[in-house]
């Protein structure tokens, strides 16, 4: 593999036991986790001394960095401006998380959409919100990766294409998720012809339209193998490729999902967390060595 290209994963899918994700990751040869949550507690209800004093010393024992902060950001409602507001004070105690961890990255979302209404008819305020996301990361020198999320403002390519346009600097990026766009109907090859020029973090998740089911990576509608190809050979794509199975129903999975957790996996992939986070290491690493 390419030295400038780094295997993570959202390592939470394992297990939400902290010691049992390292040994897994470990394990399979890994040295990096997108850490979304631990111990039971998601990230962001982590603050930056317990982080240093509870999670840092197991990473350094095991060898691990964190390549990203699976943070739940923006993942609030438009109009839900007290979930705002505390979204903004635990993203300024999330920067200081990553500099606890010497991590680069924060991912998050933009805002979900009143069921029935036009995301556009909110787009100044999601702008607007925005805006006081990106001014809290700039101050510590943090990137926002924004997901291309189902049910959010940006869940579509030309969405997405607009926050980047209007917004796009050194501190908010995009992350490219392959089965997010697949279950939103996007085709997405499509979406990285017009998201490629933001993408600073990729997302291995793959899906098929028929029920929007996740599926192991390579085997859905997401052109996971050829637009890495792309991405790696002709484009010069570096940085993370990071793991998120969605194959067996995980204890963070309900924190995570607008729905219940049955309807996105709607039957386990593999006997428990552990294998299903290695057939999806294992898929990945088979379409890296095939391009």
């Amino acid at each position: 593999m390419k030295e400038n290209i780094m295997i993570s994963g959202f390592a939470d899918e394992i297990s939400s036991d902290f010691s049992k994700q390292l040994e897994t990751v470990t394990g399979l040869g890994m040295h990096y986790i997108s850490l979304r949550s631990a111990d039971g507690k998601g990230i962001a209800d982590y603050t930056a001394e317990e982080v240093k004093e509870t999670l840092l010393p197991k990473l350094e024992q095991a060898g691990v960095k964190v390549s990203s902060l699976g943070s739940p950001i923006g993942k609030v409602g438009i109009r839900d401006e007290e979930g705002f507001a505390k979204q903004l004070i635990q993203l300024d105690t999330l920067c200081q998380i990553c500099k606890v961890l010497n991590c680069k990255y924060i991912r998050m979302f933009s805002f979900y959409m009143p069921e029935g209404e036009k995301p556009e008819d909110y787009r100044e305020e999601v702008i607007g919100k925005l805006k006081k996301f990106i001014e809290i990361a700039r101050k510590y020198q943090v990137v926002l990766i924004h997901e291309n999320e189902k049910d959010i403002y940006g869940d579509i390519g030309s969405r997405c294409k607009d926050l980047m346009d209007t917004l796009g600097e050194a501190c908010f990026k995009s992350a490219f998720d392959f089965a997010n766009f697949v279950q939103c109907g996007q085709d997405t090859k499509d979406c990285w012809e017009l998201l490629k020029n933001s993408v600073a973090y990729i997302h291995i998740k793959d899906a098929v339209s028929t029920d929007k089911e996740n599926v192991v990576c390579g085997t859905g509608e997401g052109k996971i193998k050829e637009i890495l190809s792309q991405a790696i050979n002709e484009e010069g794509y570096e940085g993370f490729l990071t793991l998120e199975p969605h194959l067996v129903l995980f204890d963070a999975l309900a924190s995570l999902e607008t729905t219940a957790a049955e309807n996105i996996i709607k039957e386990n992939k593999a006997k428990d967390g552990a294998e299903g986070y290695t057939m999806q290491y294992r898929a990945l690493q088979g379409i890296l060595d095939s391009i």
